[in-house]
């Protein structure tokens, strides 16, 4: 098959382009025009699929259900709704059975196979977590990081936890962060209240990025950085950032891509069961109630604390560029280049590139879904 737009994103830029798909791969890419094709998009935009490493749901569904079903009709549906081509379940801090049963649910899906989004692993936030800085998660279940603990986890996993959201500031010695990093596991802090001292030494110790960067850590001071300052200022450091314009103000979006470099910023929906769902349903969070209002966000019952959200990738990328004026290129980076190179899959995701994954996200004017394609399998 082959198609084509006069803006297919390559090399940084969007340039008049054909791509011919084989299977599941980008064979060969040609100047726009060439030769007759299957598809013309004309000038709708083409992108590299996106990719959600921080994502606990949607659709009445969570990661934490460990229901095969309920996974797989996420799984199917994101394509189409919201252009993510590949994805992190994301867990959310509860008892040890019930996170051995989630990933091992996760495990089990992606080992016999499910149509939609290509399942990249998992992305496993807690239990190691501080207190302080704990928003939604169920303090009752948290734990100390415990090497031991995380291998009952991979285990039930069959090692398919990818990346791991913990404290720093409770690994004592970093033995954990240590153990993960020479495992091959992305190292995130997040949901702590580690000093920018703190963050810097786990860095060194193996930490690669930041979860939800200004959300669930210690804030930025100017005589106390934090792990806030952390993220804006050490070069390497991948940080998440949910774009949605609520969980951080516009122009601290717009400072955060500003201070970070176009390669490690990365975008994230956060979102939770409730996203596509009514307003007035019944929903839970790691057991306990939350409830979605008419702006978007889930709080924790009678609270005021943010649980997440309902954000799509798509209208991320809207936000991102239409409103807090992020580059182009920064912005695209973010939900496609970025993720890949983080989890350590650049070499076929992420970028429109031969030999790459025929993952791929053509847009309408105003960023809704017009096409796309997972692993050369059309979706919509």
């Amino acid at each position: 098959m082959m198609i084509q737009s006069t803006r297919v994103w390559v090399d940084g830029k969007f340039s008049p382009l054909a791509l011919n798909i084989e299977k599941d791969k980008i064979t060969k890419i040609s100047p726009y025009g060439e030769k007759s094709v299957d598809l013309d998009f004309a000038d709708k935009r083409i992108l590299p699929g996106f990719i959600d490493i921080h994502t606990h749901g949607a659709y009445g569904y969570d990661t934490n259900d460990g229901t095969p079903d309920g996974l797989k009709e996420w799984i199917k549906r994101v394509p189409a709704e919201e252009g993510v081509t590949a994805i992190l379940p994301t867990t959310v801090t509860q008892d040890a059975d019930v996170l051995k049963a989630a990933v091992a649910n996760v495990a089990q899906v992606m080992e016999s196979g499910c149509e939609g989004a290509e399942i990249l692993g998992i992305h496993f936030e807690g239990p190691f977590l501080d207190m302080e800085y704990k928003g939604a998660q169920p303090q009752e279940a948290i734990l100390k990081p415990s090497i031991e603990q995380f291998q009952e986890f991979q285990e039930a996993a069959h090692g398919h936890i990818r990346y791991i959201t913990l404290a720093p500031e409770h690994d004592e010695n970093h033995a954990l962060i240590r153990y993960l990093a020479a495992q091959g596991v992305v190292v995130s802090m997040g949901h702590s209240s580690a000093s920018y001292e703190e963050g810097l030494a786990a860095v060194k110790d193996g930490a690669k990025s930041m979860t939800h960067v200004y959300n669930g850590m210690s804030p930025y001071h100017h005589r106390k950085p934090g792990l806030v300052g952390l993220a804006l200022t050490e070069p390497a450091l991948f940080g998440e950032i949910i774009a949605d314009g609520q969980h951080s103000h516009l122009a601290a979006l717009r400072h955060f891509y500003t201070s970070k470099d176009k390669d490690h910023a990365i975008m994230i929906t956060d979102s939770l069961r409730v996203k596509g769902c009514p307003g007035d349903g019944y929903y839970e969070l790691g057991g306990h109630r939350i409830i979605l209002g008419e702006d978007g966000l889930a709080r924790l019952a009678g609270t005021d604390t943010i649980a997440g959200s309902t954000l799509t990738m798509n209208n991320g990328l809207r936000i991102l560029m239409e409103e807090a004026k992020v580059p182009p290129e920064a912005a695209i980076n973010s939900c496609t280049k970025n993720p890949a190179s983080c989890l350590g899959v650049s070499d076929r995701k992420g970028m429109i590139a031969q030999g790459y994954d025929a993952d791929l996200v053509v847009l309408e004017e105003d960023y809704s879904i017009a096409a796309v394609w997972c692993l050369g399998k059309r979706e919509k």
